[in-house]
């Protein structure tokens, strides 16, 4: 049972990317609790069914980097609901195999590339239109701190993947303003998910590295990004387009650090 927290968003559909762990499970729980109908799209059917079931939602089998699979989602998500009004583009990977520029692999880069920007750029392919027809709509594309900031501790593919997402958002979010469509970029910093965890967090030492140069001294949780994300798919963010939405827990922002 989901508890609502308000109605900002009642009677909108909302598809999420990913939407299975991590952000796209908080959002969609969150989205949820503010009035949404959610369609939780993810490529593991047996925790997109258990997520869609939980907030009460649609489960559909998506493979981002599939055309088709994307174009059904849209399509689906219109006939069960009635319109498309809320698009949360949010899967990704981050391979051990993609890291420095010097061993990286032409497949890792490609793989990369595939589900974190092609990804993105068919489902805004494939969104948009139905937002055209309704006059309105808010499209949240994850792009990530790194599309900002550089790091020598690389992964050469992931962050040129989160640059092209930021490009291509404030692109498309000035492309289509004007028809009532908004779109933006969410840069979340460091979140403490499985993915985080696999990556780096479980290791005290690089986890550490990485801690220092936060401000606020720690990992960000789901739910976090998940409340900018609410806002963002909500009419309280309605004179926001083309924007970098950085929760990042001021890294960005630091020159030095608290001690």
């Amino acid at each position: 049972m989901v508890e609502v927290i308000s109605n900002r968003l009642r009677d909108r559909s909302a598809v999420i990317t990913g939407g299975a762990s991590g952000i796209g499970l908080a959002s969609a729980r969150r989205l949820a609790a503010e009035g949404a109908r959610v369609v939780i799209a993810d490529i593991d059917p047996a925790t997109g069914k258990k997520a869609a079931d939980e907030v009460g939602g649609l489960f559909v089998p998506v493979d981002v980097t599939n055309e088709e699979d994307v174009k059904n989602l849209y399509e689906v998500t219109k006939q069960t609901y009635g319109s498309v009004d809320i698009t949360f583009n949010n899967a990704g990977i981050s391979p051990p195999d993609d890291d420095s520029i010097l061993v990286t692999g032409i497949d890792a880069w490609r793989k990369v590339q595939e589900v974190n920007l092609t990804s993105v750029y068919y489902c805004c392919k494939y969104a948009i239109p139905y937002m055209q027809e309704q006059g309105k709509g808010s499209i949240i594309n994850t792009a990530s701190f790194v599309a900002v900031m550089g790091a020598a501790t690389s992964q050469i593919s992931y962050s040129a993947s989160k640059g092209g997402v930021l490009a291509m958002s404030r692109e498309l979010g000035v492309e289509f303003a004007r028809q009532g469509i908004r779109v933006n970029a969410l840069c979340p910093g460091p979140v403490n998910t499985p993915l985080l965890k696999e990556l780096f967090a479980k290791d005290p030492e690089k986890a550490a590295r990485r801690l220092v140069h936060v401000p606020l001294g720690r990992f960000a949780e789901p739910e976090e990004l998940a409340a900018a994300v609410a806002f963002l798919a909500s009419d309280d963010s309605s004179f926001m387009t083309a924007s970098t939405f950085l929760v990042d827990g001021g890294i960005s922002g630091a020159y030095v650090t608290p001690v």
